[in-house]
């Protein structure tokens, strides 16, 4: 126990102290608040002045759509050539055929692709105009109209949580956020302990190393040693980015210019208006304290220290297993373009964990969750789903078995990948192939 403790610390002082560690502690916050710091600024900057010609064949539109500061509409009767729209000021042509009342459709051609919130505000004026007109030849007032349209909202509730609305969608993209790290950090580091067993062996260091320790203590002491380093990245990955995220929200306020508010601001009125006309529309006072009211019941149903612990637990579990997965491939090959035909069984289940994590986000309840929640290859990324929708804590004997299983099936890939290394990490310059895989697991010694 005490020579992997040896080799424990110096696989994690020997990678922390590398220089891509630092670098990559800091660039990975950086990248992901940067990033949304530039997306917020980005999207709330001018586009400029968008001129839209609609050529109204019939004869519905011209002079009813409403402009705004950056959308300006210009009426022509007939189609304009390719060329002449091309030469033309126009950035994109609106072309409404003479059965738009039936059909319901129009065209638009562009030079430059419209943004959606373009295109969005495009269609929502020409359906106004539309919906007029069909009211008017319909006989329909429009008064009553508006009173009888209606907005549904639906909300769910959990017979189980006391007549509360459930948010268990909303929850389980969270979950899915959870294990989608999990999924991230295996590969990445369990290609880091890969990697290192190689190196290793193609530099003929771990002849000198197993002369004092067994194949097998140097195989943990890898695995944990890698798995510190990672849980040591991460942590510093959320501390940073909390840091960087109050910073960076309060730049993207300031670097907001006043033409840009005032846009947003013109387009929330816009929006209003348009739902004012519906009937379906509430005040900003209203829907911000509706909004902070979700947020709040959301947190409190969230068990979030559980899912800290539980994360913590099958980032770790899932981590241990395929990266004893990852040090048999790597103590079996002498090059990384060998670990193909090993890599694809390996990367495979956690593919599809992913896809059915996507799943249960719109279905969490499902069957396939269950299943592979329960299934050690894939039950780290997906059992996060069921832990943040608090499924799985109704469920706790499902629960026990999946951490059972997954501690059993580590416990079993280490013995396996044991008995591949101590074979394979003395082995050189032979191609290996699954045949001999086996055969290395019933030798003796």
């Amino acid at each position: 126990m005490g020579k992997i403790k040896l080799i424990i610390r110096r696989e994690f002082i020997t990678r922390v102290r590398k220089p891509s560690f630092l670098i990559m502690t800091i660039l990975g916050p950086l990248l992901l608040v940067g990033g949304m710091v530039l997306v917020a600024v980005m999207g709330m900057q001018q586009g400029g002045i968008q001129n839209i010609v609609v050529i109204d064949k019939a004869h519905l539109l011209t002079n009813k759509l409403k402009e705004s500061d950056d959308i300006k509409f210009f009426y022509e009767p007939e189609d304009l050539s390719d060329s002449v729209f091309k030469a033309s000021p126009y950035n994109a042509m609106v072309e409404v055929n003479p059965m738009v009342l039936e059909n319901n459709t129009i065209q638009v051609f562009y030079k430059d692709l419209p943004s959606l919130t373009v295109q969005n505000y495009i269609s929502r004026e020409i359906e106004k105009v539309i919906e007029a007109e069909k009211l008017r030849v319909n006989h329909v007032d429009p008064e009553v109209y508006r009173r009888i349209k209606t907005a549904l909202k639906v909300q769910l509730f959990d017979i189980n949580k006391q007549g509360r609305q459930s948010y268990d969608q909303i929850k389980a993209a969270i979950g899915f956020g959870f294990g989608y790290l999990i999924f991230f950090f295996i590969f990445m580091y369990g290609a880091q302990v890969m990697r290192g067993v190689m190196e290793e062996k193609q530099n003929r260091v771990v002849e000198v190393l197993i002369s004092s320790v067994k194949p097998f203590q140097l195989m943990m002491g890898k695995i944990v040693g890698v798995a510190m380093v990672g849980l040591t990245q991460f942590l510093l990955w959320v501390a940073l980015t909390l840091v960087l995220g109050a910073v960076g929200l309060g730049f993207a306020k300031n670097s907001i210019s006043g033409a840009a508010m005032e846009q947003s601001t013109q387009m929330t009125t816009q929006l209003q208006t348009q739902l004012n006309d519906q009937g379906a529309v509430r005040s900003d006072a209203g829907e911000t304290a509706e909004m902070l009211k979700v947020g709040s019941e959301i947190w409190d149903d969230l068990p979030v220290t559980a899912i800290l612990l539980l994360f913590v637990f099958y980032f770790l579990g899932g981590y241990l297993l395929y990266s004893s997965l990852f040090a048999a491939t790597g103590a079996a090959v002498d090059s990384e373009t060998d670990t193909q035909q090993f890599m694809l069984p390996i990367t495979i289940p956690m593919i599809i964990a992913i896809v059915i994590a996507q799943t249960a986000v719109y279905n969490p309840d499902g069957p396939a969750v269950f299943w592979f929640s329960i299934i050690p290859l894939t039950s780290p990324v997906v059992m996060m789903v069921r832990i943040a929708t608090g499924n799985a804590f109704a469920h706790p004997a499902e629960l026990a078995l999946s951490m059972a299983l997954l501690i059993a099936t580590f416990l079993f890939t280490t013995w396996l990948a044991g008995r591949i290394y101590r074979t394979g990490i003395l082995m050189y310059g032979k191609k290996v192939t699954w045949k001999e895989l086996g055969k290395w697991l019933f030798y003796k010694g």
